[in-house]
């Protein structure tokens, strides 16, 4: 059995660096090899909100990543899919990202719909799983192996976000991740909140997450000196493009 998403999962518990390649969905195997070759990556990320896909293209780009060692998270095309997020793993993912979370009901869809019984309600089928052929696993040790190993994260893009992060993060949360654009619309539409900066809204989640082993994860960062300044906050989660 491929060992991938579950040392990921405990090195993003365990706040580990780690970085993710941010690529496209329609990349054929060779391409992804090739732009695998360029860096150090722990897994993958597509972006499922901003960017078309569909379901066979998904599970041909994460049967690909897996066979080339890798797990690959997706972004949710919206907060409201939270409750999907089961239905988009059974296609490959070993891991999902849920959007502009505010509310701790969408952390409960995420929770419940990603993992397994006990630990939620996932229902079971899906050829396409990620780890599902590695070996002859039956139906409970896939589930407990899925539970221990696969990945959630919630995308925190609102002041209000920002200020309930602690109740946000709940069990079967790994990560925490920023959206700074959509987190500056925010922030410019609540001018009294005392958080005027993205940097700041960081600091103050960091905070919040000291006494978690639920890691933070940021986006694309121009520079090493810049990716230096978001370790110091408390970021542990990167992702890049493809070197050229």
């Amino acid at each position: 059995m491929s060992t991938a998403a579950q040392s990921l999962k405990a090195r993003i518990r365990s706040r580990k660096l780690v970085t993710a390649l941010r690529t496209d969905v329609a990349l054929e195997r060779s391409q992804l090899e090739t732009a695998l070759g360029k860096g150090d990556y722990d897994f993958i990320y597509l972006d499922g909100q901003h960017t078309p896909f569909s379901e066979a293209q998904l599970v041909a780009f994460c049967a690909n990543a897996e066979a080339l060692g890798l797990p690959v998270q997706l972004r949710l095309p919206h907060t409201r899919d939270a409750y999907l997020a089961g239905r988009y793993c059974d296609l490959g993912p070993a891991s999902i990202l849920v959007p502009e979370v505010m509310h701790e009901q969408t952390v409960d869809d995420a929770v419940t719909f990603f993992y397994y019984p006990q630990q939620g309600r996932r229902s079971w089928g899906g050829a396409a799983r990620f780890g599902i052929g590695s070996q002859n696993m039956d139906r409970l040790a896939y589930a407990a192996w899925w539970n221990e190993s696969a990945v959630l994260g919630i995308q925190l893009e609102s002041v209000e976000g920002i200020i309930n992060a602690h109740q946000l993060a709940r069990p079967g949360v790994d990560m925490v991740a920023f959206g700074p654009n959509d987190l500056d619309f925010n922030i410019e539409g609540h001018p009294h909140f005392p958080l005027r900066t993205f940097e700041a809204c960081i600091r103050h989640v960091a905070q919040q997450m000291a006494d978690t082993d639920i890691a933070l994860g940021l986006a694309i960062v121009e520079s090493a000196g810049e990716r230096e300044r978001y370790v110091d906050m408390g970021i542990t989660v990167f992702q890049e493009w493809a070197k050229p």
